[in-house]
């Protein structure tokens, strides 16, 4: 089921997420609503606060690139990209290499706003999945920067919060017209 996309100005995208004690039949559904709501919107990724629940649950497809990273590994182990997308995961926690790059950004909770975004350009993930695995990502490019994106909305982080102090000034018309209190 396609699910209304929660948009920039709902408190909900500000909250810290509660994590998800107990994976069940809502929950799996909900992830299930949230892959289908993503791909209908064309987004690579969709956060529960994105369709208005309080919880640690993100899901992320970049399969439509399988050129967008150079590596991926599940728990140590080599992995091919088409075998891990979807991503469901839940109750993340991110380390980060030491290296950063700019790209560009948008949100589909802030229709119509794009912005460069520097973040690390690798990350190691720990992810609970949907079975009840932790499993552990390491990867880069477009997908590591999906799994930071989405894992800042479980912290009530947007990417418009990551911008230098110039590119803040030169959305902040953009983001009013939307919304928005900034």
């Amino acid at each position: 089921m396609i699910l209304e996309i929660t948009q920039y100005g709902n408190p909900v995208l500000r909250k810290k997420c509660r994590p998800v004690a107990e994976v069940d039949d809502d929950i799996r559904k909900l992830a299930q609503d949230m892959i289908e709501t993503m791909i209908d919107a064309q987004g690579v990724g969709l956060a529960a606060p994105q369709v208005d629940r309080d919880l640690q649950l993100a899901v992320v497809d970049v399969s439509h690139d399988p050129e967008c990273i150079s590596y991926l590994r599940v728990n140590g182990e080599d992995v091919e990209l088409a075998q891990m997308m979807p991503l469901v995961f839940l109750n993340p926690s991110l380390e980060f290499g030491s290296e950063k790059e700019s790209s560009t950004e948008g949100c589909l909770s802030i229709e119509g706003i794009s912005a460069e975004v520097r973040r690390p350009t690798e990350v190691k993930a720990s992810l609970e999945t949907l079975d009840g695995t932790k499993i552990v990502v390491e990867t880069d490019g477009l997908l590591s920067r999906a799994i930071q994106h989405e894992t800042d909305h479980l912290n009530g982080v947007l990417f418009v919060d990551r911008l230098s102090a110039a590119a803040k000034v030169s959305i902040r018309r953009k983001l009013k017209r939307v919304g928005g209190p900034r």
